[in-house]
């Protein structure tokens, strides 16, 4: 049974290229604010207070690099080629003694930590899965692949989901166990929801967008200069 002595982890799987983002360089390092999306993660997810170990998947090639932005505090470890690679692979370098493990995506640097403390108070109070939501703004269609209208969706079921997502560290090792069964899920919650594991949802936060497009790294750069300077990092 998870206990409030827990210790607690959170998985960055960051070694993804970011292909729509554009810019030549990997998503996770695209700057922002004039430094790295990743750092800007990472410091949140060390701010949070029930996060004691932080677990970042590199471009294999930049492992070295992103250790030097990141600081000893943070491991840093190759990561796959797919994101379900990366995630197993840092499920293996966790200390023995973590419990409940969050994973994040690095593409939403601007996420705060009270979000992190919620997710993972949630675990740590006895659900085994739990993810951070939105309600749906935007009317949604199903269509088909000729781009007709199958049918329209009543929004009041719908809800946008967003990381970091916190599970029961034997609930995600089994999830990731059986990762190669069934089709692809875009979620770690995905893979849980295949264990027939119930999956509770909190409310998310705005802030906790992802970067994905270059207008959505205008929306980042806009709202970071809002911030007051203690918190956004700047000097």
């Amino acid at each position: 049974m998870t206990g409030p002595e827990a210790r607690v982890a959170v998985v960055v799987p960051a070694a993804g290229r970011g292909e729509r983002l554009g810019g030549g360089v990997p998503k996770a390092l695209r700057p922002l604010g004039g430094r790295p999306m990743l750092v800007h993660a990472v410091q949140a997810l060390a701010a949070a207070d029930l996060v004691s170990q932080i677990v970042v998947a590199a471009p294999p090639t930049l492992v070295e690099v992103v250790s030097r932005l990141l600081g000893p505090d943070v491991r840093v470890l190759a990561g796959g080629a797919e994101r379900v690679d990366s995630v197993r692979g840092a499920l293996r370098a966790l200390d023995d003694d973590i419990r409940v493990v969050l994973v994040h995506d690095a593409a939403r640097p601007l996420t705060p930590p009270s979000l992190v403390d919620a997710v993972a108070a949630a675990v740590l109070g006895g659900q085994p899965a739990v993810i951070p939501v939105l309600p749906v703004a935007d009317t949604v269609k199903e269509v088909d692949a000729q781009g007709r209208v199958l049918r329209t969706p009543t929004r009041d079921g719908l809800r946008a989901v967003q990381t970091p997502q916190g599970f029961r560290r034997e609930v995600l090792e089994a999830a990731y166990a059986n990762s190669d069964d069934g089709p692809a899920v875009t979620d770690d919650a995905g893979l849980v929801e295949r264990l027939g594991v119930p999956v509770t949802t909190i409310p998310g936060a705005e802030e906790a967008f992802k970067v994905t497009r270059p207008i959505d790294l205008v929306f980042a750069e806009a709202l970071l200069a809002r911030r007051p300077l203690a918190e956004s990092g700047r000097s």
